[in-house]
């Protein structure tokens, strides 16, 4: 509820709640607000406080204007209140009236958002809770949900109607002072006052209670808001008897599952569940955490100076991209718009969902991506990672692409260690950046010449590792001293890391402002349709990759299916081992093939192979309808093949042996 004349109808509860012509009260009267206040002094928390927004009805207030503070600074002195509180304001939010105000921020836990599927067909709530919260957790909501069910049936009724239904406002008043008792407090903000109030609001109309009774007996009760802009439900509040055994069902859970099919049902595109702790809403469905401060004003309380700085740009960024923002719907990814009326893009609003631009704030699935690798052997030290130290971009390709020209200036030079992949070199050339090609040595193609690396003094040093096309892994002790030695930025591309049993490089970007990390989820998590690859980086550098990012690159499709796809790695590990046990079979069944001169050993998905009678060979497989890629322009008699399933494997030994 972001519209002033909700805001003020839940004032109005509130002062009805209180018994009162004004909404002063004690922080420790509060609710479940009081538990954010709970380290000041208690001074503070019993002193009479002036409560604007729409707390603790609602988990967010708009930050108000300069002119409405100014109106609420006179009120406070009218009412002889010292203390003032803004409860719930979005950190998107332009909060500098506030800080000038001398209001403090005091961190309150995040709004807590279940985005729905706007696909009407049967399963469709079932299909993305899958995705978030996994096949074992869905089972168990839904499991609760009947089991409850067959108990307890589940009533809706409307607001402005509750005046017919007695039972029902008597039940909703009993369990929620029974329940405020139950948490240590005597004063219900729910009380009977505070209902009529509501029910008798101008948003009488858009809420509903729910009830759940068995054998006549109210065992839970709340409700539910729609929102203004009729797109999504607010859960304004829930409680239950825990005296009725029914209870021991975890009627909250069972009820979600049950709103969250109602509201997709209705057309609704989200549920907001207030606010929470966000490891215990997302195992309940959330996917979008919107970060809360309450602003206070007390005598007690020192403001602070300023305003929150921006993100510092890191050092190597270039001078164009020092100067300019984050292109405009970009810079304002963090400010939530799903429950506002958006007349801002342009588009067409009768044309289905398709019609819509992304989601531009992807911190959620960037916090699934770490916590899902840091999982992974090899990857310690990624547990340290935020959100600020990751990008997505439309591929790896394209995340190699911003960075060169983020990071470098014409006549800057871009280091190179072929046989590399290709697309390095392209994308500096069109830069106008010049190329240094540093080849790799060692009979593995596995050593760097560190010296004629740092004497070329390149502005960026691109490594592919594992190596595409050798399939071996670099020299850690060489990557190391490249870090601490040179004064441009490394790329490391591990497209092909989760194959490798070597650890990453990914645990090293807390530590170090000069590498880069570039990931991809087309090899082994088997999303190349997606195009979805991933920068790790100090957040100065992905600041700087951000500015020149174009907006919109990744599809509301390609997340959704990065999300299923984290979300069920299991999957995805079990495969890589197997393809891991193919690659080494068909390793030892080519080294052994009188065609083959050489197969190097890989850390990936596939081979290179030096082949006794290159032409001979790739004619063969020409013929039997079977491409691999041709290395031999690269590396004189080679070829990179694909470790495909096993029929194709076997097609592919087969088509060598008639090459003899």
């Amino acid at each position: 509820m972001r519209r002033s004349a909700d805001i003020e109808a839940l004032q109005d509860v509130l002062c009805a709640a209180l018994g009162s012509r004004a909404p002063v009260c004690s922080l420790t009267r509060l609710g479940q607000d009081a538990r954010a206040f709970a380290g000041l002094d208690p001074a503070v928390l019993d002193r009479p406080t002036l409560v604007a927004g729409g707390a603790p009805y609602h988990p967010t207030s708009p930050a108000p204007t300069r002119h409405a503070l100014e109106e609420l600074l006179r009120r406070a002195e009218a009412l002889d209140v010292s203390q003032i509180l803004v409860p719930g304001v979005r950190r998107s939010d332009d909060t500098g009236a506030l800080r000038a105000a001398g209001l403090v921020p005091v961190v309150a836990e995040p709004e807590c958002v279940v985005r729905l599927p706007r696909e009407p067909a049967a399963g469709a709530v079932d299909d993305v809770l899958r995705t978030r919260v996994g096949a074992r957790q869905l089972a168990d909501l839904r499991r609760r949900e009947r089991a409850v069910s067959r108990e307890a049936g589940w009533e809706r009724i409307r607001l402005n109607e509750l005046d017919g239904s007695p039972w029902a406002r008597d039940a909703f008043v009993e369990l929620h002072q029974r329940q405020a008792e139950r948490h240590g407090s005597h004063d219900n903000l729910y009380n009977a006052d505070a209902l009529d109030a509501l029910a008798h609001g101008p948003l009488a109309e858009r809420t509903e209670m729910l009830v759940r009774r068995r054998k006549n007996t109210v065992v839970q009760t709340g409700l539910i808001t729609t929102s203004h802009n009729g797109r999504g439900i607010y859960y304004l509040t829930q409680a239950i008897d825990h005296d009725d055994p029914i209870a021991r069902r975890n009627l909250f859970v069972a009820s979600l599952y049950r709103l969250y099919l109602h509201a997709q049902r209705s057309g609704m595109d989200w549920v907001h569940l207030g606010r929470g702790n966000v490891d215990r809403m997302r195992r309940l469905g959330a996917d979008l955490f919107v970060p809360l401060d309450h602003w206070l004003r007390a005598p007690d309380v020192e403001p602070t100076e300023g305003k929150v700085a921006d993100q510092e740009i890191s050092r190597f960024a270039a001078p164009p991209v020092t100067g300019v923002p984050v292109p405009g719907p970009a810079r304002f990814r963090h400010v939530p718009r799903f429950d506002t009326i958006d007349l801002s893009s342009n588009t067409n609003p009768y044309l289905g969902t398709a019609s819509e631009y992304p989601h531009l704030d992807t911190a959620e699935l960037a916090d699934t991506y770490l916590t899902t690798i840091a999982e992974l052997p090899g990857h310690t030290g990624v547990e340290a990672l935020t959100p600020d130290h990751l990008l997505f971009s439309s591929g790896s390709v394209d995340g190699a692409m911003l960075l060169l020209a983020a990071l470098a200036s014409p006549g800057e030079s871009v280091c190179v260690t072929p046989p590399t992949f290709p697309l390095y070199g392209h994308f500096a050339h069109l830069l106008r950046l010049p190329v240094v090609e540093v080849p790799l040595q060692g009979e593995d193609l596995s050593q760097l010449d560190t010296e004629r690396i740092l004497a070329a003094d390149p502005r960026v040093t691109i490594l592919c590792d594992p190596n595409n096309p050798a399939g071996t892994r670099l020299d850690p002790e060489q990557v190391r001293h490249l870090l601490d030695h040179t004064r441009g930025v490394v790329v490391i591309d591990e497209a092909y890391v989760e194959f490798s049993e070597k650890p990453s490089y990914a645990g090293l970007i807390g530590q170090r402002d000069n590498l880069i990390v570039l990931r991809t989820l087309s090899k082994a998590w088997g999303l190349a349709s997606a195009r979805c690859g991933i920068a790790l980086a100090q957040p100065g550098i992905i600041e700087a990759l951000r500015r020149l990012q174009v907006p919109f690159g990744f599809t509301n499709a390609s997340q959704q299916a990065v999300r299923d796809r984290l979300t069920n790695s299991r999957r995805v590990l079990a495969v890589i081992q197997r393809i891991r046990a193919e690659c080494d079979r068909m390793a030892t069944a080519l080294a052994e093939h009188p065609a083959v001169d050489r197969v190097f050993p890989s850390e990936t998905n596939f081979l290179f192979v030096r082949l006794h009678k290159h032409e001979r060979v790739m004619e063969q497989l020409q013929g039997a309808g079977i491409v691999v890629a041709d290395t031999g322009r690269v590396i004189p008699d080679t070829c990179r093949i694909t470790i495909g399933d096993r029929r194709a494997n076997t097609a592919l030994l087969e088509a060598f042996s008639a090459a003899l």
